[in-house]
């Protein structure tokens, strides 16, 4: 099977089976999404969304965020990873927000990562998510099951997966795309013992047919 027909199999099978993906963690506002997806780093949207919860209750805004400290939102968020370094990007990046962008969230790649706590992948999420931009955040679930699917080839990097995902999906599906394949990954084709006997895709998989074809020599 060539790539291209790989690809065209896989999306197909997504577009017929699941297509309202979106992302799982809780937002009202652009802003609060941007908060949830700096936290997601390292750590699960059910977590994440269990911070926000009470965090938003008290801070909900750009505004709000910048006239905090630090340790006020440290000890809001603290159950997460990392969470001295993410209290002080959320703080830095909510007043740059308010100095630099109005509060207003920007809308293209290099507004976004001049953010602080802003990388890449968080970037892409939000491009994708909120302006539904073709553009591929790839966090752990999306690097690893493009692997085992045979989207990518022994990628080196989250950026060399997401140039060989934006080249083959369709442009009109590369923003739902992301959230097919973390989706998948998160829980079907898992990391320790993927779900393969309820899987839909494993007759396209690269790592499910090497795996029966290893079992049965």
């Amino acid at each position: 099977m060539s790539v291209e027909e790989r690809f065209e199999k896989i999306i197909s099978y997504f577009v017929e089976n699941q297509t309202e993906a979106k992302t799982e963690l809780q937002f009202q506002t652009p802003f609060q999404l941007l908060v949830a997806v700096i936290l997601s780093a390292q750590c699960t949207d059910k977590r994440v969304n269990l911070i926000t919860q009470n965090l938003f209750s008290q801070f909900f805004d750009a505004e709000s965020f910048a006239k905090a400290t630090a340790n006020q939102i440290f000890e809001l968020i603290k159950s997460c990873s990392y969470p001295n370094n993410k209290a002080k990007y959320l703080v830095a990046m909510s007043k740059m927000l308010v100095e630099k962008f109005d509060g207003k969230i920007p809308d293209s790649l290099e507004k976004l990562r001049e953010l602080p706590g802003v990388g890449q992948k968080t970037a892409n999420v939000i491009l994708s998510s909120l302006f539904n931009k073709p553009v591929m955040p790839v966090d752990t679930h999306v690097f690893r099951v493009s692997e085992r699917l045979g989207l990518t080839t022994n990628s080196k990097s989250p950026l060399e997966t997401e140039k060989m995902l934006t080249k083959y999906i369709c442009e009109k599906y590369i923003a739902v795309a992301h959230h097919w394949l973390l989706l998948h990954g998160r829980y079907i084709c898992v990391s320790r013992k993927p779900k393969c006997e309820v899987c839909g895709l494993k007759k396209f998989c690269r790592y499910f047919n090497a795996t029966a074809s290893n079992t049965t020599e």
